[in-house]
């Protein structure tokens, strides 16, 4: 970064830099190097916290069960689609192939990821300061219309910012030849915030160049706080002006190898980033603000050579021996911003740094010509939206700081399927389409909403047939291997122990390796692959009326279709609704459009809370009519149900509710619950007394487990990471001490 020389106050914070990254560093030895061991042996999906990775699974619009599918498959040439799987043209997409990338497995990627890059580097220039003994060089990269990002150690003040310019354009052509730069000055009176600690700084830049060219013309990179952009193991691209030569791209050379709250470390064999550089994924979104590379240092801790000698201040940093690259994390970087007070003009440039391209707002690539311009192409996705906050003047952020705010209500809807798709005959969202609303009657930004919600739908109803077609290929059900896994998850597990002992030891087993924890879709995994029978059929838990999975899937979507113009209607209807009556009619659209989903443990009994609402060991496929008969009914039995006139879902009376089908497996889904979230229902009349325990037990007993559920636990295993103990060892249910589970 240093040009010259002098030993400047940049050159010592850059030092410090250094130094501090140096420290972090080797206090995470072991840590990183258990991350190493865990990517070598098991794979990049597994050294992360699992929540992180279900989060990089879902930004990319894939599940864990087209993870476990890739990892099952051989590893083989890829076929003509680009993909490893024996999956159909029709049905590869770029979620399969990103996913492959992530996980190793597949070099070959979409020709629009050079599209990407391409778009993405047009937002990325070479800041330059002045200064009267010398100048220095660092990477800064648009982030609003009007805001550049870089580091602290670059801009440390509005005084520098102020002698200090932004070039884009510095690189080469297509035929190898300089481009002509364009510079813009940048404006710290209209807006500067800077941390030390984090070592980021904001600034204004100019609206046009001296030669009159616009800023729009260079896009901007929109910064998302959201977790999932990236995981342990994964590779990221560095786009830099490193020792301020012309713009070069490190393409997946730097794999994450450390998280820590504030920063994360990746690690290259090729040269380390330029201070203030992005740092992407794969789909080129932000993950980190690069800032410091790790030195290597000598015994008594000073910094070194590529030559081996001690590196000296003002020496330029090429010329440090290092061993790992440190960023800060974008999402630190956003609350920091966040927290400052600001009011007036600075406060809408911030919020537009803050708040992502959404409803109207310019795309990432605005003005940046195009390869494909002119070409109908989709609508991108929009991700989760963050709320700007109010700012003041060119203001210096104090680390560690903090402001109370007071947030706009936001709410977002989340959409399983398209609109387009067909109510199931029957279906409740069949009679709930004929609202008449459509997305011409709603406002722009309703419209707006819509779209990308439909976008989402359309990629979730993609991702739940792909899912049916990968359970199409694979062995419904391995006796011998679902054996040793059982024997595997149970090993220390003393059958023989006493009831209490036992349940609690049992308890802590589900909890510690419920590792994935799949939010409430049953469309993506119930459906496609864990609730289906060895026909390959869906049966409804309590009438056992047969269907496909498609149907079911198809159904949903409509429901959600459904859900979705509830929404929007009560939204327009009641623009000054708060959050609580936005919750109470999302409520009440959920009870009257019904997913084909049922929760043995009723939902109202745990507040609709995660992650009991998507724990797949306790849903199972439902026709709505079921579902609503049920209720929140607990499960009792009638001794003269044979007898008794009953619909076909079962029998009910105000204090209990009797299947017809499937008393075994409800009672096992029943008990595992119990077991899994003890003390957490039980404690009114109306949800399981303690005194029903029996009901269940007699349940379980008298019918067996069968290959159905053998294979429910096993799927659901591969995808959650527990087991149900009642389906492994029958035996023990009338051994556990099941007092302990009720409040």
């Amino acid at each position: 970064m240093i040009m010259g020389e002098r030993v400047s106050e940049a050159g010592t914070d850059y030092v410090s830099q250094l130094e501090k990254a140096g420290e972090r560093f080797e206090s995470r030895t072991a840590r990183r190097e258990e991350t190493r061991r865990t990517i070598e042996s098991r794979g990049v999906l597994y050294a992360d916290d699992p929540d992180r990775v279900a989060k990089r699974l879902a930004r990319l619009n894939a599940d864990w069960s087209l993870a476990r599918s890739i990892e099952q498959t051989p590893t083989e040439p890829a076929t003509s689609t680009g993909s490893t799987l024996p999956l159909a043209p029709e049905t590869f997409g770029a979620d399969v192939l990103g996913l492959e990338r992530l996980m190793g497995r597949n070099n070959l990627t979409g020709v629009a990821f050079l599209e990407g890059g391409f778009r993405a580097a047009r937002s990325i220039g070479r800041v330059t300061v002045a200064g009267p003994a010398g100048g220095f060089h660092g990477t800064g990269f648009m982030v609003s219309p009007s805001l550049l990002m870089t580091n602290n150690h670059v801009l440390r003040s509005p005084e520098e910012a102020g002698h200090a310019v932004v070039e884009f354009n510095f690189q080469a052509g297509l035929d190898g030849l300089p481009l002509t730069p364009v510079a813009f000055a940048l404006e710290p009176q209209r807006f500067f915030a800077t941390d030390r600690d984090l070592d980021f700084s904001v600034v204004a830049v100019a609206e046009r160049s001296q030669q009159g060219t616009p800023l729009a013309d260079f896009g901007r990179l929109p910064l998302d706080g959201a977790q999932g952009k990236a995981i342990l193991g994964e590779f990221v691209n560095i786009v830099q002006h490193p020792n301020g030569e012309p713009k070069q791209l490190a393409l997946r050379e730097n794999q994450i190898i450390d998280l820590l709250d504030q920063f994360i470390h990746y690690e290259t064999d090729t040269a380390p980033g330029s201070s203030g550089s992005p740092v992407f994924n794969d789909q080129w979104e932000v993950v980190a603000l690069h800032h410091s590379a790790v030195p290597k240092t000598d015994g008594d801790g000073h910094l070194l050579a590529i030559d081996g000698t001690v590196w000296r201040r003002g020496m330029d940093e090429h010329r440090l021996a290092w061993k790992a690259n440190e960023g800060v994390r974008i999402s630190r970087v956003l609350e920091a911003l966040s927290r400052l007070t600001l009011t007036a003009g600075p406060a809408r440039l911030r919020d537009e740094l803050i708040k992502p391209p959404t409803q109207g707002a310019p795309r990432p690539d605005e003005g940046v010509p195009r390869p494909d311009e002119g070409l109908p192409r989709a609508t991108p996705a929009v991700g989760p939206e963050s709320n700007g906050f109010p700012s003041n003047g060119s203001v210096r952020l104090v680390s560690h700081g903090a402001a109370g705010t007071t947030l706009p209500l936001r709410i977002t809807v989340d959409v399983d399927v398209p609109t387009s798709a067909p109510p199931a005959p029957g279906h409740p969202a069949a009679d709930a389409s004929s609202t008449g609303t459509t997305a011409t009657a709603l406002p722009q930004a309703a419209q707006a909403d819509g779209r990308a919600t439909a976008d989402a739908a359309d990629r979730d109803l993609h991702a739940a047939l792909r899912n049916l077609r990968l359970g199409a290929e694979r062995v419904y059900y391995d006796r011998d291997a679902d054996r040793a896994a059982r024997d595997a998850y149970y090993a220390g597990i003393d059958g023989s122990a006493d009831g209490d002992t036992l349940r609690r030891t049992l308890t802590e087993l589900l909890e510690r390796t419920h590792e994935r924890r799949p939010s409430y879709k049953p469309a993506r995994l119930l459906y496609p692959w864990v609730d289906l029978h060895p026909d390959r059929l869906l049966r409804s838990v309590y009438s056992g009326k047969t269907f496909t999975a498609e149907e079911l899937i198809r159904a949903d979507a409509a429901t959600e279709a459904a859900r979705l113009r509830g929404v929007q209607e009560f939204l327009l209807r009641e623009s000054t609704a708060g959050p609580a009556e936005v919750s109470e009619e999302l409520g009440a659209l959920e009870a009257s459009l019904p997913y084909n989903c049922e929760h043995v443990v009723p939902q109202s009994w745990f507040d609709h809370k995660e992650p009991m609402r998507g724990d797949l060991h306790h849903l199972f496929a439902c026709e709505p009519e079921c579902n609503s008969y049920r209720g929140s009914i607990p499960y009792m039995d009638f001794p003269d149900f044979d007898e008794a006139v009953k619909k076909d879902c079962g029998m009910r009376e105000p204090g209990g509710f009797e299947p017809e089908h499937s008393r075994g497996a409800v009672a096992r889904a029943t008990l595992y619950f119990l077991l899994r979230y003890p003390r957490l229902v039980g404690d009114t009349a109306d949800e399981f007394p303690q005194a029903r325990l029996p009901v269940l037990l007699d349940w379980h007993a008298n019918e067996a487990v069968d290959e159905y559920e053998s294979h429910r636990n096993a799927a659901i295993a591969e995808l959650q990471g527990n087991r149900n103990p009642l389906i492994d060892h029958p035996e023990w249910a009338r051994h556990i001490d099941f007092s302990g589970v009720w409040p």
